[in-house]
């Protein structure tokens, strides 16, 4: 039974992570999720050090603002003070992170959180940590509540929201146009990562909340251009990598996040050879005169999925 525990809140992370890494990606904004995954790490700790508990509200709305707070840092320093994309992003969550980082240590005998916890994650302990009713009643691991109430979160974040997101992603200036805002979406699906990010830290660690923010999108972007049928494959790949890198961490008794994150990998390398789209088996044939599809770029086969 604890298999299946840590199996469905891989699952559930990557999924979440997976929805919302591909509005980042097609923003080209996934290194952005990185950053706000690792700069929600001060606003956790100074709710902890308020409030003396890891599961208060005070905590999650710390995170979330401490991830917008990111996203605004990142557009400031790239818009007015004219950085790099890339540099503002990388400038922000270190400086944010390191932040965190210190105030753990400095008040490592007041805050519940581990540094080594925070980057890796420690996801085979989530059956340890169960919700008793008050009659004794077992409803199961805490953490897969609260990451089950987060995807519906961001399914319904998603659903609800597709015709802006979609608009806004593809194009800005006719979003605006037609009276959509733009920053509202922005910072909207900001916050969700942030809020993914810290109901994901203690259960999986940093490293695969990226992980799954980026691979499980990319590998999907490979297989299929049409919008709504990348989110279905990102999150079956996310469900997969979750299942198949469980059962390899087993195998190699090692690290359950990092064989995951590892499993992930492993499907994006096989698109990146097999994929009939755009995979470079194919594209190889292509070149060489046989039967293939071939590549197809973005402005051949645009991304499709418009909401009507």
């Amino acid at each position: 039974m604890n298999d299946f525990w840590i199996i469905l809140s891989g699952s559930l992370v990557a999924a979440s992570c997976g929805i919302l890494g591909v509005f980042l990606m097609l923003r080209k904004m996934s290194m952005v999720g990185d950053a706000i995954s690792h700069a929600v790490l001060p606003g956790i700790v100074i709710a902890y050090l308020v409030s003396g508990s890891r599961n208060s509200e005070l905590m999650l709305l710390a995170a979330a603002l401490t991830g917008v707070l990111a996203s605004v840092i990142i557009e400031w320093l790239y818009r007015k003070a004219r950085v790099q994309s890339d540099a503002s992003t990388g400038i922000t969550f270190t400086l944010l992170f390191a932040i965190g980082v210190i105030l753990i240590s400095r008040y490592a005998g007041q805050v519940d959180i581990d540094q080594d916890c925070v980057l890796f994650g420690e996801i085979a302990y989530i059956p340890l940590e169960l919700w008793r009713t008050d009659s004794g009643f077992e409803l199961g691991p805490r953490a897969v509540w609260l990451l089950g109430a987060n995807f519906l979160l961001v399914l319904a974040f998603v659903v609800k929201g597709y015709r802006g997101l979609f608009i806004t992603t593809f194009d800005a200036a006719f979003a605006a146009g037609i009276g959509i805002s733009t920053a509202f979406w922005h910072y909207s699906l900001m916050s969700f990562v942030s809020l993914t990010s810290v109901f994901s830290f203690e259960a999986v660690g940093a490293i695969l909340v990226v992980a799954f923010l980026v691979i499980p999108p990319a590998t999907a972007y490979l297989l299929s251009h049409d919008l709504r049928r990348i989110l279905l494959y990102t999150v079956l790949i996310g469900i997969s990598s979750a299942v198949s890198g469980y059962y390899f961490a087993v195998y190699l008794n090692s690290s359950v996040a990092a064989a995951m994150a590892v499993a992930s990998g492993f499907h994006f390398i096989l698109a990146l050879l097999f994929s009939p789209l755009e995979g470079l088996f194919f594209r190889n044939r292509k070149v060489l005169g046989e039967p293939g599809t071939g590549s197809i770029s973005q402005q051949q086969f645009p991304i499709s999925g418009k909401p009507k």
